[in-house]
């Protein structure tokens, strides 16, 4: 009877350790019904996180801080969106979700920025190639390019700069006359505006993920306290 009794206790143990994993990595969701409130919280957090880590790219290209640029501002928005889902203790994969969506969102937004103003007042002028090198982790030529006329010198470009491409090439390249976005290369017709849907889709699942995580972050009762 005692041995019986204790083979019965790892059984027992089984969903409690279950439903523990399941609270830690996916929320506790204890709630009944479509949350709604919840799930507004959510976006609101994850809509306030988004437009100060989007704005803040398209700000520093527009008269504002050229430190707001780099897209640093918009990581440390994100650092303290994933600090207050943390202490909510929300799921800890959809707060990594949240994280890495984030980070995507901030880099990503200051480069469109950068696309967008160099759409909007930069200048095409021609650029020499100083030197060809492969980009092993895209698949393309960089080609570095010194200033002719107004180009900033120093500027890598993989826009025209292909395996024919060799020293003492010219190349048009568009560049900021205020210094603000990275000289670049003579974009494709419709490639900004396909940037700027992959950023709405990304901006999309990054207020998703808020949500979720805010929303399945909710429990009915005390957390348990480690002694």
């Amino acid at each position: 009877m005692r041995g019986s009794r204790r083979a019965s206790h790892p059984r027992a143990a089984a969903p409690v350790l279950a439903e523990h994993l399941r609270s830690v990595l996916w929320g506790p969701a204890e709630f009944v019904g479509v949350p709604r409130r919840l799930l507004v919280e959510g976006l609101l957090a994850g809509g306030a996180a988004a437009a100060l880590t989007v704005g803040a790219g398209f700000a520093g290209m527009w008269g504002g801080p050229r430190e707001l640029t780099t897209g640093e501002p918009g990581l440390l928005v994100i650092a303290v969106l994933v600090l207050y889902l943390l202490i909510r203790r929300a799921g800890r994969i959809l707060v990594g979700l949240v994280a890495v969506l984030g980070i995507c969102l901030a880099l990503m937004s200051s480069d469109v920025a950068a696309g967008v103003a160099l759409q909007q007042r930069g200048l095409v002028e021609p650029a020499r190639v100083a030197s060809v090198q492969p980009d092993s982790g895209r698949g393309r030529a960089l080609c570095a390019v010194t200033g002719v006329d107004a180009v900033p010198t120093g500027a890598a470009v993989w826009r025209g700069c292909g395996a024919t491409t060799a020293l003492g090439d010219t190349l048009p390249v568009v560049y900021d006359p205020e210094g603000r976005a990275p000289t670049r290369g003579v974009a494709a017709p419709g490639e900004l505006r396909a940037a700027q849907l992959r950023l709405a889709a990304l901006a999309t699942a990054f207020l998703t993920g808020c949500a979720c995580a805010v929303a399945r972050s909710f429990r009915m009762t005390a957390a348990p306290r480690a002694d």
